[in-house]
């Protein structure tokens, strides 16, 4: 424990002593009989316990002085209780991400999975790639949901973590600013069940971490998945068997299609996909354009509540209620006892 201000407790040491001097100057003895020397003896010697109000009272005033200082724990833990969801939001980074919003593209195949310039005609004006409106879409969510945990996960080949469950939405959302096209330089492919394995993986691991330190059971159905994908899964885990340990585990599986072409929504694998997400209580948004993806992050946003509970650590914690509240209390007792004639008038 340190103290903020530790010149206040000089200040109000010097004036606690000032007033004790004064009190003992004012006050004078005096005789109003020779036989006061009876009175000497011990058995006429005043209580100490009627001594007991200036005692608390001297008490309760050091308490304040502490208090006043503005004593501080340098690190501690902070306990920080919300109603909200853990959320953790999956954003495919496949090359065909970086595809403009709406644009009009020849039939996707193994071999042609991005696109040239040549492939369509020039739009008439700016439009945003898939990647730069989804990124819109995600901090326009992230900084709604004010009472919620989220992490931000990104798959391509494979799965990485940019940012673990946190209630720092602007240390997420600024993450979300750094993804970019040459974030997983090397990978283009699709591996949506990889993702949402990690995905998994975060939430379990929350779960768990709460549950050890608060000693109880955490009910998991507050946890949920965001998928943001432009097209199948091509790599990795097949996501319906990952889709299925998600149910198990209680976490629902919302998924965003972003600009997702007709012919690889009708797939059969696909569509199965999106099939399971409706039967295990998620949802699935198709989103052309950039104002369907604001659109399907409002309508998640909608999801119910649950019950949070987050412990950081903070730095200067302030603890002066615990000397100020104790010495209110011992000042109350105080001016208590001095209205009860026993101690009263004791020199």
């Amino acid at each position: 424990m340190r103290f903020l201000h530790p010149e206040f407790g000089w200040i109000v040491f010097a004036a606690l002593a000032a007033v004790a001097i004064l009190r003992s100057r004012v006050r004078r003895r005096f005789v109003a009989s020779t036989t006061v020397r009876w009175l000497a003896s011990p058995r006429y010697e005043a209580s100490l316990l009627r001594r007991l109000p200036l005692a608390l009272l001297a008490i309760a005033l050091l308490l304040l002085g502490v208090a006043v200082m503005e004593p501080v724990l340098p690190y501690s833990q902070a306990e920080i209780t919300s109603r909200g969801l853990d959320i953790v939001i999956a954003l495919d980074l496949s090359s065909s991400m970086l595809e403009e919003m709406g644009r009009i593209r020849p039939p996707r195949t193994f071999q042609n999975l991005t696109f040239s310039t040549s492939d369509s005609a020039s739009p008439m004006k700016s439009v945003k790639s898939r990647l730069t409106a989804t990124k819109d879409a995600i901090k326009s969510f992230v900084a709604s949901r004010r009472d919620d945990r989220i992490a931000l996960v990104v798959f391509s080949d494979n799965a990485y973590v940019i940012s673990p469950l946190t209630f720092d939405h602007e240390y997420v959302i600024r993450y979300v600013d750094l993804i970019d096209d040459q974030l997983l330089r090397g990978e283009g492919m699709t591996a949506i069940g990889d993702g949402l394995a990690l995905s998994n993986h975060l939430l379990a691991s929350a779960s768990d971490r709460d549950s050890k330190e608060r000693g109880l059971r955490r009910d998991r159905r507050n946890q949920v998945v965001i998928v943001f994908t432009d097209g199948e899964n091509n790599k990795g885990r097949d996501p319906m068997e990952v889709l299925g340990e998600s149910n198990a585990a209680n976490i629902r599986v919302h998924m965003v299609g972003v600009d997702l072409e007709e012919e690889v929504r009708n797939k059969p694998q696909v569509q199965r996909l999106l099939q399971a997400i409706r039967r295990y209580g998620g949802r699935y948004f198709n989103a052309n354009t950039a104002r369907d993806l604001e659109a399907a992050s409002r309508a998640i946003d909608q999801v119910e509540k649950g019950f949070l509970v987050s412990r950081p650590f903070v730095r200067d914690a302030p603890v002066f209620q615990w000397f100020a509240l104790p010495a209110l209390i011992l000042l109350v007792v105080a001016l208590a006892l001095r209205a009860i004639p026993f101690f009263i008038d004791y020199t």
